[in-house]
Formats: C-alpha cells, sequence, structure tokens
C-alpha cells in the first residue's frame, strides 16, 4: 500500500456509499434470507482473536481472504452475504462448486489492500492471522480504524482462547460465532454437531486399541520441496488427529506447523504408519502422492522402513490437514486407512 493515508480516505467513501446503498444488496436466495436475522434492538457482540466486534445487523458484504474462509461461509449458507474471496488453494469441491460461482473473485492468490477495499466489504473473515499485514489485506488495526470488523479463525489464536481447548473445538466455535454474526445460529449448531459426532466416530478407532499398547507412531508428509520432506509438526491439527484415534505424531517435539526436516531423521524416528497429503492440484514439483511415494521408494534408507516396504500409507487431500470445514473428512480417512491396516481389531 504505497499511499496508505489516500487509500484510506478512499476506502472511508466506498464504504459509506455501500453501508447508503447496502439495501440493494440484501438479495439472495431463500437459504440465505433464511439464515440471516432481522436487525435487532441491541448489536450483535462477538469476540475474535482478543478483538470485539459489534453487529448492528448481519453482515451483507463479507469477504473472505482465503479458500478455508470461504467454504465455512459456503457450508453455512451465507453465499448470497459475501462480497469477495479470494486465494484459491486447490479445485473447489463439488459440494461448494455452484455457490463459489456466484461470488466475486478479488484476486486469484493473497488479495492486496486495494483489492479489498474495492470490494467495500463490512466484514472480512481469514482463517490465519498472516492475511492480515501491511503488504497483504492492511492490518486489523487499519481496518478497525476504517470501522471494518476482521474476523479470525480461532485456530490460529490459540492463546486468546480458553486453555484446554483442541484444534476441532476451536473449528467448531469458528461455526458458533459466524452462526451469531450472521444470525445463522441454527445451521451453524447443525454443523458443529454433525462434526462433533464425526471426530466421535474416528475416536472409535482408538476405543479398539488393545489396552496397554503402545500407541504408533505416524509421519505425516505434506509436501516435498527441493528434495527436502516437510512433515506436520506438534502444532498442527495432526497431532490432535493422532490422538483421536490413538496413535502419535512422529515430530510432536517439534513446535512448529510444517517444518522442513531430513529424510535421515524420517527413517530415524521409523513411524508405524505414514500419511501422504496429495496436493496434486497445486502442481508443484514432489506435490502429488504418486511423486511422494516414488521419492520414498528410491530413498536409500527411508525405502527400507517397514512402513514402506509394508506400504503402511494413507492418503488423504493435503488441504485437508489443515484446519477447515472439510478436516473432519482427513479425519476420517486417517481413522479408517489405520484400521484397515491393523491399527485396532
Amino acid at each position: 500500500m504505497r499511499h496508505p493515508a489516500r487509500l484510506g480516505i478512499a476506502l472511508a467513501t466506498a464504504l459509506a456509499a455501500a453501508t447508503t446503498g447496502c439495501s440493494a444488496a440484501t438479495g439472495g436466495s431463500p437459504a440465505a434470507d433464511k439464515a440471516a436475522r432481522p436487525a435487532a434492538a441491541e448489536p450483535t457482540a462477538v469476540t475474535s482473536c482478543g478483538e470485539r466486534l459489534s453487529f448492528d445487523e448481519p453482515p451483507r458484504r463479507a469477504v473472505a481472504l482465503d479458500q478455508t474462509s470461504t467454504e465455512t461461509l459456503l457450508e453455512l449458507g451465507l453465499q448470497d452475504r459475501m462480497a469477495g474471496t479470494a486465494n484459491l488453494k486447490t479445485k473447489i469441491p463439488p459440494q461448494y462448486q455452484a455457490a463459489y460461482a456466484g461470488v466475486p473473485v478479488l484476486a486469484p492468490k493473497i488479495a492486496t489492500g486495494e483489492q479489498l477495499r474495492a470490494a467495500t466489504p463490512d466484514l472480512v473473515v481469514a482463517g490465519s492471522t498472516d492475511l492480515f499485514t501491511k503488504d497483504r489485506a492492511g492490518t486489523r488495526e487499519e481496518l478497525g480504524a476504517l470501522k471494518v470488523p476482521t474476523f479470525v479463525s480461532a485456530v490460529d489464536c490459540p492463546r486468546q482462547n480458553p486453555a484446554g481447548r483442541t484444534p476441532f473445538e476451536l473449528l467448531f466455535s469458528d461455526y458458533e460465532t459466524l452462526g451469531k454474526i450472521f444470525g445463522a445460529e441454527q445451521r451453524a449448531g447443525r454443523l458443529a454437531a454433525d462434526q462433533r459426532a464425526a471426530v466421535a466416530k474416528a475416536g472409535e478407532t482408538a476405543a479398539g486399541v488393545p489396552r496397554g499398547a503402545d500407541r504408533p507412531t505416524v509421519v505425516y508428509l505434506y509436501s516435498v520441496f527441493n528434495g527436502m520432506p516437510y512433515v506436520a509438526g506438534g502444532t498442527g491439527l495432526p497431532s490432535e488427529m493422532s490422538r483421536i484415534v490413538g496413535a502419535k505424531n512422529a515430530f510432536d517435539d517439534v513446535r512448529e506447523d510444517w517444518p522442513e526436516v531430513s529424510w535421515e531423521e524420517v527413517a530415524e524416528r521409523d513411524p508405524d504408519f505414514i500419511v501422504i497429503g496429495d496436493l496434486s492440484e497445486r502442481g508443484r514439483p514432489g506435490d502429488s502422492a504418486g511423486e511422494k511415494r516414488a521419492t520414498m521408494a528410491g530413498h536409500p534408507v527411508v525405502s527400507r522402513l517397514t512402513a514402506v516396504r509394508s506400504n503402511k500409507i494413507i492418503e488423504v487431500p493435503g488441504i485437508e490437514l489443515d484446519p477447515s470445514v472439510r478436516s473432519v473428512h482427513a479425519l476420517s480417512l486417517l481413522a479408517a486407512g489405520m484400521k484397515d491396516l491393523g491399527h485396532a481389531r
């Protein structure tokens, strides 16, 4: 943002115009109208990543800065309340394609401050705090000064949330908070309940493990870049997935989400299972599950691991290993795969 003062004035003017004419933008499908609450006498107040947000009425021009946030809003039936999306990382799943097609694309990758301002949003939603920087969409403070509230997933703000809440519970709290903001509490409640049930079902895999048995270890291979593996560390969602199914992330001791390690370190951990994140739609060298399998099979040390020789390898969509409305699907694939490979009886 080369001229922040000038851009700030432009955004304030554009936002005033959008507010004045917002009644013309309230059209939409019956589902969206049914989901949105009538304006209440008292503002709706929530807290998101340490900031208190207040709404006199449900947002009508929400912008999602990433695919994760977009899919959450679409799952809640709020596509007619969206003024833009950005940062598409992988192919849109069939269940969202029709709704996605009706949402303006502000940027194919990360949106800039200028692109965001042009959409005149009344709420900006993001899955991570790093999308709110001066060289991206602008800081939360900058947008707040212009009366644009910003929502960040609770999963990316663990220090701002009650201790002991799991990543999945933080994810479900996102649905419930967004439901309150948009007056879509019932749909958000059903989504959270359905996904809690899916987590409980995946946990049945752990119930089948004999008492006293050592937990099997899992390496989550996310990507291979310049020949080096990137795996799940102890701060990401895969560690919680492992716990749910009665296993342990082999790199739990590394306090990063996706650290770069060496193949020798992978071999030293000698995991019982390897989970491959398939990122073939991203299209970078080493992204596909097939390429990762070939790399491991051709490595002089890793190829001798029991998990590789016995094909104790489970493939899941890579994007689902990061917290999103689709993560329970990866969890179900993990639970079923480990059960099929003899983890539970």
